[in-house]
């Protein structure tokens, strides 16, 4: 198997902190009395703090400063991380150990892809940041997927060749990043949504080292 590393992004694929963005999200939405659904957070996704705040002024019909746009975008964010400060490791996604166990028994390397700089909190407070031997997030790049730039930084600190990594990742956006990085890429998802990946699947429980293998031998990269 010429695969050296697993690279994971975070939302989506280890954990699921969309509900909490959401959840930050509405709260600020209430006190500026406007109308926010779940319906509404779907135009979020992939986007960053500040456009996904425009867009909810948008909704909303409102026109503010710069400055207090800055003041708002904090505030949510503080909300945001007083929400993951309390994840537990129930909150791990199906799967997600059994393959790190499997990859770690193998001597595959693995680490973070992503751009939130919560990523650490994140890990710690599910316990599993000893399962990872590099995390390039928010904190260490400052380009946005599908900007290759967090996946080549992960490999980059794994001392490993793009080529000999597997990504595993949620979204459009992503996936791009992995194929753009020239990495294999495993969706994590809908098929008809992530078509791009080499090879998708509803969660990580869905996927082992042997079918890893089997994805890899099918890739022509």
């Amino acid at each position: 198997m010429r695969t050296k590393a697993c690279i994971f992004d975070l939302d989506g694929v280890i954990v699921d902190t969309a509900k909490y963005h959401f959840l930050a999200w509405k709260r600020l939405a209430d006190q500026l009395d406007i109308q926010f659904n779940h319906e509404d957070n779907e135009r979020l996704k992939g986007v960053s703090r500040m456009d996904s705040l425009d867009i909810i002024l948008e909704i909303g019909n409102r026109n503010i400063s710069e400055s207090l746009k800055l003041e708002y975008a904090t505030l949510k964010n503080d909300w945001y991380v007083e929400y993951i400060s309390k994840m537990t490791p129930d909150e791990i996604l199906p799967g997600c150990i059994d393959l790190l166990n499997e990859l770690k028994i193998a001597g595959i390397k693995t680490a973070i892809g992503s751009a939130s700089k919560n990523t650490p909190m994140i890990l710690e407070r599910v316990g599993i940041s000893s399962y990872f031997d590099a995390v390039a997030d928010g904190n260490v790049v400052s380009k946005a997927k599908p900007d290759p730039e967090v996946f080549l930084k992960a490999a980059e600190m794994l001392s490993v060749k793009p080529s000999e990594c597997f990504v595993f990742e949620d979204a459009i956006a992503g996936v791009s990043a992995a194929l753009n990085a020239g990495m294999m890429c495993v969706g994590i998802g809908e098929a008809n949504v992530l078509d791009r990946a080499h090879f998708v699947v509803p969660g990580l429980n869905g996927i082992d080292l042997k079918k890893l293998e089997v994805i890899e031998n099918e890739i022509n990269l």
